[in-house]
């Protein structure tokens, strides 16, 4: 498998979670930055694989070979990020576009050997999950800070943007994973939320609680 088909798996993998009866190319071209006509190439390429199924006015879908391809991609790059962050001591900020390329390395054993070295993680520094080597994801019960009960403490246990802006502004406000959140007050107008970090109080908006996951 190249490395473009690589991609494509995993864009339709992500936005397959979102979207799991069918996805449109134009999302899928959206993703990549690509014009509709590559990615219909690509999706006839993919399906000759029997990596995708793909039904008009339905979308694609991944089939049995394409998801558990999709989640070993998934897999090397969350391990990858992990040993980057814990070994190599990155910031979470810096990690993302690194595994990009480390994500296409092909060797089975040396992914199932860093699995091991590392404690076989079951969650990456961005609080995902990491797929087994069976392809089975420990499912994680959170919820958006943004819904969260007033003055009950929740621990973060994930963000949904993965940004280097986001992170380093999660940063600057102390926030990370297993950080103790407590959500004081929310403002009716336009839902910014006064909340205690680290026995501190701070505001936020809601676009930030929007983005960060909790239990």
């Amino acid at each position: 498998m190249t490395i473009s088909e690589e991609n494509y798996l995993k864009v339709i993998y992500h936005l397959s979670l979102v979207s799991p009866k069918g996805i449109n190319t134009n999302a899928i071209a959206g993703m990549l930055e690509a014009k509709a006509s590559s990615v219909t190439d690509m999706i006839k390429k993919l399906a000759e694989k029997d990596l995708v199924s793909y039904v008009k006015y339905q979308g694609v879908t991944l089939t049995e070979n394409g998801l558990y391809s999709a989640k070993m991609i998934v897999r090397k790059h969350r391990l990858w990020e992990v040993f980057l962050v814990e070994k190599l001591k990155f910031s979470w900020d810096e990690v993302h576009e690194i595994a990009e390329e480390l994500e296409h390395i092909k060797s089975e054993k040396l992914i199932n050997k860093l699995d091991e070295y590392l404690g076989c993680p079951e969650f990456d520094p961005h609080g995902d999950p990491i797929p087994n080597a069976n392809g089975e994801i420990k499912k994680l019960q959170k919820v958006l800070l943004s819904e969260v009960e007033l003055k009950v403490s929740y621990q973060c246990v994930g963000v949904k943007d993965t940004s280097a802006d986001f992170l380093q502004f999660l940063d600057k406000k102390n926030i990370a994973l297993g950080t103790t959140i407590t959500v004081l007050e929310k403002e009716a107008f336009d839902e910014t939320l006064k909340i205690e970090v680290n026995n501190k109080t701070i505001t936020i908006s809601n676009k930030i609680a929007k983005n960060l996951f909790v239990k």
